[in-house]
């Protein structure tokens, strides 16, 4: 293997690590008050535009300057307003982490309609190889089926988990109700950065 061929940061789960109860009481009202002109505004100027995500709406909070490296990321317009509502709940999920200094890369809320889907596909960007990929459900129904780690799972609200995002997932909602997740990734600014990443961002490799 080259040197400067991105691997995944050893600590990722490579299915489903689960994180333990969140308190998401205070997120939920939050959400629930946002207008469907809010979701279509904030979607229309999100930056994550993927085919595989489909129909699936976000708020974006926060995200990363390049695809290529996860150390450098901004605020979003959006992200003054949610702070302090969801930092709680980002803070509760990745408590046993135990990180004395964690960075969060990119945040948002994705929702997904009754009869959405997200299709299959990994988290090919090398900026995705690092961090853990974290979700927090919000509003789910027994129809939400995610598939993570070889195998389907349903993540209950207020339940944080862990996923691995490099191997194949999808998702579909076949329930009746909006199935919507926080989901941030996180990484510990002291773990050393891999021998990788400094050639591969000389070379342009993931250009």
């Amino acid at each position: 293997m080259s040197a400067a061929e991105p691997i995944a940061n050893p600590r990722k789960t490579r299915g489903v690590r689960a994180l333990g109860p969140v308190d998401v009481a205070a997120l939920q009202a939050v959400v629930r008050a946002v207008s469907e002109a809010e979701w279509d505004a904030e979607d229309a100027a999100k930056p994550n535009k993927l085919d595989a995500l489909d129909a699936t709406r976000h708020i974006v909070f926060r995200f990363i300057d390049s695809g290529r490296d996860w150390r450098a990321s901004h605020d979003r317009p959006a992200w003054p307003k949610w702070r302090d509502v969801v930092e709680p709940v980002m803070a509760q999920a990745v408590r046993d982490y135990g990180y004395a200094r964690g960075v969060f890369p990119r945040v948002m809320l994705a929702r997904m309609r009754p009869g959405g889907v997200i299709h299959p596909h990994v988290d090919a960007n090398p900026a995705a190889k690092w961090p853990h990929k974290i979700h927090v459900p919000l509003f789910t129904n027994p129809g939400v089926v995610a598939f993570f780690g070889g195998r389907e799972h349903h993540f209950p609200a207020g339940q944080a988990v862990e996923v691995d995002n490099l191997g194949p997932h999808w998702v579909r909602n076949d329930g009746d109700s909006d199935r919507i997740h926080l989901i941030f990734e996180y990484y510990d600014a002291d773990q050393p950065d891999p021998a990788w990443l400094e050639p591969f961002l000389l070379t342009g490799a993931a250009r």
